[in-house]
């Protein structure tokens, strides 16, 4: 009971002080991620109707109430692809970031804690790494493992991990000099037991924080690949994807083709960033303390 009041009394304390236009947004992306099925009114984002081709959003003449926000080369109906994508995005922005979150966190904390060789081998390989331009990179794994959700989210996973390994090195190159640690040393702990019980829990709160501003970073990457044909394929609904569709009907005057996922992937990217940037402050304990 007492681990229930003190799970919700935090969840209480997060919603009273986090942004909340930013939070508001998410929600709403998440529910339409999780409810897509539930609130597409039996469209299907990826099959269409030929004779409803290019209907504008329904304020305008031509338009239609049901396609509130027009159709696209293929009749599909713009809003539904736009629900379904936020699926496709957050799920491939989460699972990459985890990833690459896992990777970069376990090699930091080795080179951190060992240190000599180890530290070296890894640091320099990651510096290596980080040489490599990013989009570049993810460009030229996904043309080698080939277009797909599954690809894509290794490919982002390889690409953003060293971040994560240079920020919890240097957190783990000054936990391993703290009295508890030293003290774990004397009594006997294990090496592993030492990462997995003293440093990894205080490297996590930096881990987070990057990771919720990383976020936003990869929806970014991931509608790059796949406007430029390596990333989701077709005709899965995906931002970048109907981006890359609807180009070609920009210079017509279908603006609404690339205009709604355009907007959609500015909302996610801004509000990742504002809650990462507010997450930073908030997971500080001397933020905390004058909060308070």
């Amino acid at each position: 009971m007492e681990k229930f009041v003190y799970f919700w009394g935090k969840v209480a304390d997060f919603w009273k002080r986090a942004p909340k236009g930013p939070l508001m947004v998410l929600i709403l992306l998440f529910a339409a991620g999780i409810f897509a099925d539930f609130l597409t009114f039996g469209h299907d984002p990826e099959i269409g109707d030929p004779r409803q081709r290019l209907l504008p959003p329904f304020w305008y003449d031509g338009g239609m109430t049901k396609y509130p926000l027009g159709t696209d080369t293929m009749g599909r109906d713009i809003l539904t692809r736009l629900i379904y994508g936020s699926r496709v995005s957050l799920v491939v922005a989460f699972a990459a970031v985890i990833l690459s979150s896992v990777i970069g966190t376990i090699l930091g904390i080795l080179a951190g804690y060992f240190g000599g060789w180890v530290d070296q081998v890894i640091m320099r390989f990651t510096d290596s790494w980080l040489s490599i331009p990013t989009v570049m990179f993810g460009i030229l794994l996904a043309v080698i493992v080939g277009p797909g959700v599954f690809n894509i989210v290794i490919i982002m996973g390889l690409v953003f991990w060293t971040r994560y390994a240079r920020v919890t090195r240097g957190e783990t190159l000054s936990l391993k000099t703290r009295e508890f640690v030293q003290l774990a040393i004397v009594a006997g702990c294990s090496k592993f037991r030492i990462m997995r019980k003293h440093i990894l829990p205080n490297v996590l709160n930096n881990v987070i924080t990057l990771a919720s501003m990383q976020i936003g970073v990869v929806v970014v990457v991931e509608a790059t690949l796949t406007f430029l044909g390596v990333g989701v394929p077709p005709p899965k609904p995906a931002w970048g994807l109907m981006l890359s569709e609807g180009r070609g009907g920009l210079l017509a005057g279908y603006w609404w083709l690339i205009m709604f996922p355009g907007v959609a992937i500015a909302m996610l990217v801004m509000s990742f960033n504002l809650i990462g940037d507010w997450l930073r402050l908030y997971l500080d304990p001397h933020y905390r303390n004058i909060e308070a």
